[in-house]
């Protein structure tokens, strides 16, 4: 690896012209500083790390985290991961502050604004799909904070990258496991979160383009939405079960599972294939009585460590995530794996 000796000596300047070019520090020749940036690409120079985080210690950076508050309990994971990767930033002087909406746009712009009033020098986001949450993204990105969203994304919006699930292939997913343990006709209700959701929608669009490109077998019935609720999905499930008594299989593609699966046994229905999505305690319960045939996960540690991770290098070094989507596993659980 290259060193800034190095570099001066073929630029023939000093190393500390090297160190202010290199970290945009002083006045330096204008023809000099192009020479030194020249060499320093063509050597493939990375500055040292350690060097670049004991540097920020000095900053006092604090990073904004907002996720969504519907009393869906798989977002605890998500927090523990965030808490586990505060605990160390803290090591650096790197503050997290924590805030919790609803699927609720005013209140997301909201958290938002208080943020950046808060001082915030990033913020990692589960956003609210909406063109003004994309808009508020572009205008803190202007103002020098940069956002990551995790868990869900966003269209049209000027964020650096995305941490989560693959939720299109989720729903892609969701559809071959539906046709793998169904028989016969299989007459489908979906069950999801919010429109408003984008993980949810495309979760959704995955399983309807895969049951329409390889599953004529599957016909899809109606599609209901329960705000990530249980006592709202108890009520939708049951209304869809009683008005479409033809429905033998059930797909959650959202939270509000429980719920929706108590519903399901108050029906007197254990003839229903029922595939769902994460394994919070309540869903890992459902899989284990064998109510739900199989669920599939998302790791939400990784939601909640890997976009702080991102956001401080990019805070730190000034350089963005090298990819856009940071993918987590598609991972399948059945009452064998689970």
């Amino acid at each position: 690896m290259a060193t800034i000796k190095e570099i001066a000596e073929l630029a023939g300047v000093s190393r500390g012209t090297v160190d202010r070019v290199l970290n945009n520090r002083g006045a330096v020749n204008p023809k000099t500083a192009r020479k030194v940036l020249e060499i320093a690409q063509a050597l493939d120079y990375k500055p040292n790390r350690a060097g670049i985080v004991l540097a920020a210690q000095k900053k006092n950076l604090k990073i904004g985290v907002i996720l969504f508050d519907t009393g869906n309990p798989f977002f605890n994971d998500v927090i523990e991961g965030v808490n586990k990767k505060a605990e160390e930033l803290g090591g650096y002087n790197c503050s997290v502050l924590i805030s919790r909406v609803g699927f609720d746009l005013q209140a997301q712009l909201d958290a938002m604004d208080r943020m950046a009033a808060q001082g915030v020098n990033g913020i990692v986001l589960s956003p609210y799909n909406d063109p003004l949450i994309a808009g508020k993204i572009n205008e803190l990105s202007e103002k020098g904070i940069p956002v990551i969203t995790t868990n869900t994304d966003i269209e049209n919006s000027a964020r650096l990258a995305y941490v989560g699930c693959n939720f299109y292939r989720s729903g892609e997913t969701a559809a071959g496991l539906m046709h793998l343990m169904s028989d016969g006709e299989v007459y489908a209700g979906i069950i999801s979160g919010s429109s408003k959701v984008l993980c949810h929608t495309d979760r959704i669009a995955g399983f309807r383009d895969r049951v329409q490109s390889h599953y004529p077998g599957i016909h899809i019935v109606d599609t209901i939405e329960n705000s990530d609720d249980e006592f709202e999905s108890y009520d939708g499930t049951l209304r869809l079960l009683g008005e479409h008594p033809e429905i033998n299989a059930l797909y959650f593609a959202a939270g509000g599972v429980y719920g929706g699966c108590r519903a399901v046994l108050a029906s007197g229905r254990r003839d229903i294939t029922i595939i769902s999505c994460d394994k919070v305690p309540t869903t890992r319960d459902m899989v284990l009585q064998g109510v739900i045939a199989a669920t599939i996960c998302q790791q939400p540690l990784i939601q909640g460590t890997r976009p702080l991770d991102l956001m401080f290098s990019c805070l730190t070094t000034g350089e963005k995530p090298e990819k856009e989507y940071h993918y987590t596993t598609v991972d399948i659980r059945i009452r064998e794996n689970i």
